[in-house]
């Protein structure tokens, strides 16, 4: 099953600590061994991006940045064999931030995503 894990952080981006950047690397070396890591990478500022809303049957279109609390930051996708296996690849992560960065608040939201296997036709 793949899984996407968006990270979130309470503050706007500004440069990790090289001890996070170091953790963040030996994680990605240790996701990527195990098979479990397909992808990952940063995401830049909402401040240059767009948002596509349909309402009332109408398409619009918002220049960023966005009023939400927390910037989304980065996203890894995973290929595992549960929901718990890519949580436990989430809280590792979030560890090595909670651990390398005092003070930094923020959080990860973990999808599932949908493969044609979740919409065969019955048998």
């Amino acid at each position: 099953m793949r899984y996407l894990v968006l990270l979130k952080a309470a503050h706007p981006a500004t440069p990790p600590p090289p001890e996070l950047m170091a953790a963040i690397a030996q994680l990605g070396e240790d996701a990527t061994r195990s098979g479990a890591l397909l992808d990952t990478a940063g995401l830049a500022p909402s401040a240059d991006g767009v948002r596509v809303v349909v309402g009332g049957g109408e398409v619009s279109t918002t220049d960023g940045p966005f009023a939400e609390a927390k910037e989304m930051i980065s996203y890894a996708l995973y290929d595992v064999a549960s929901k718990e296996e890519a949580t436990a690849w989430a809280t590792r992560f979030m560890r090595a931030h909670a651990d390398a960065w005092p003070g930094w608040e923020g959080e990860a939201q973990i999808l599932r995503v949908f493969g044609p296997q979740d919409f065969a036709p019955p048998a």
